[in-house]
């Protein structure tokens, strides 16, 4: 008994690790990359790690009172953490066993809802516009990631991500799971909150947005569990729509998807850069169109493609 909970605790210690230590790397590296296309040197790529410690340790002011509003932003890092542990990274889910693809659609949206839920509570007008982006950005990225491992899970004949990963290793590229992976990757460019989707935030026109009365540590969390969800999510697209190559050597395996991940996100971070950003309409009316192209990939999944 004591073995087999090792063996699921290890696994899902690593993942965890990985969300959390390796995030602000990411963050770091993309900010650097964002300079140097704006020909500016920028900070180094340990400046995310600095800017939580010296958050973490400002004072903890609040715009309201009470445990639940103070608990909201751990609870967001918690979320991203959990759907860490959920999530292939170069090898199946530790808690694969737990959840599949529904259980992972739940729990990525959950912490866009504690984010929503953050801003409501803080009482300033400026949150609550923010927040009210936030859940219409997620009633439109939220079915497209949905319909994108739907796919997926038709393919493979299973909900369970490590199934979907171990079918397209085994199968290679498809018309369906190609189209579908570009949805998805349509869809994390807004779930990572950069241009042209950063609607959310906005800091020129709503000033931080849902973030806009955070500071000291409920701040840091929040930021961490922003990079959090963008690298869980990076790492969930590579796994299962481009799961290539396989060695069977976690070691080798998980460099390989990071190395991937980084690329994805990398990626996102040029798009980032060149696009300005979007109305709420315009957004939404763009993602009612990036809907359409993946419902066309459960399309052509169904006719075999």
């Amino acid at each position: 008994m004591t073995h087999g909970l090792a063996k699921t605790l290890l696994p899902c210690l690593l993942n965890v690790a990985i969300a959390l230590l390796l995030s602000p790397l990411y963050e770091g590296i993309l900010r650097k990359v964002r300079a140097a296309i704006h020909s500016r040197i920028g900070p180094p790529i340990t400046q995310p790690y600095w800017d939580l410690l010296k958050l973490f340790g400002k004072e903890d002011l609040r715009s309201v009172g009470g445990a639940a509003y103070a608990s909201l932003p751990p609870l967001t890092l918690g979320s991203l953490l959990l759907l860490a542990t959920l999530t292939p990274m170069g090898a199946a889910a530790p808690l694969s066993l737990a959840g599949d693809m529904i259980v992972v659609l739940y729990v990525a949206a959950m912490s866009a809802v504690l984010i929503m839920l953050c801003g409501f509570a803080s009482g300033s007008p400026y949150a609550y516009v923010g927040s009210s982006r936030e859940m219409m950005m997620a009633l439109s990225v939220e079915p497209i990631m949905a319909i994108a491992l739907t796919v997926g899970a038709f393919k493979a004949r299973s909900l369970a991500l490590g199934s979907m990963t171990a079918f397209q290793a085994q199968n290679g590229p498809s018309i369906s799971m190609a189209i579908a992976g570009l949805a998805f990757f349509l869809a994390l460019q807004a779930q990572a909150g950069k241009l042209p989707f950063d609607i959310a935030e906005a800091d020129q026109e709503i000033m931080g947005g849902p973030l806009v009365e955070q500071s000291g540590p409920r701040l840091a969390f929040l930021r961490w569990a922003m990079w959090a969800r963008q690298l869980v999510l990076a790492f969930l697209l590579v796994e299962v729509f481009l799961p290539w190559p396989r060695f069977g050597a976690l070691p080798l395996d998980l460099l390989i998807s990071g190395i991937k991940a980084l690329a994805v996100l990398l990626l996102v971070a040029v798009i980032d850069v060149v696009n300005p950003r979007l109305r709420i309409d315009q957004a939404m009316g763009y993602f009612m169109r990036v809907g359409l192209v993946s419902l066309s990939a459960l399309a052509f999944a169904v006719i075999g493609k």
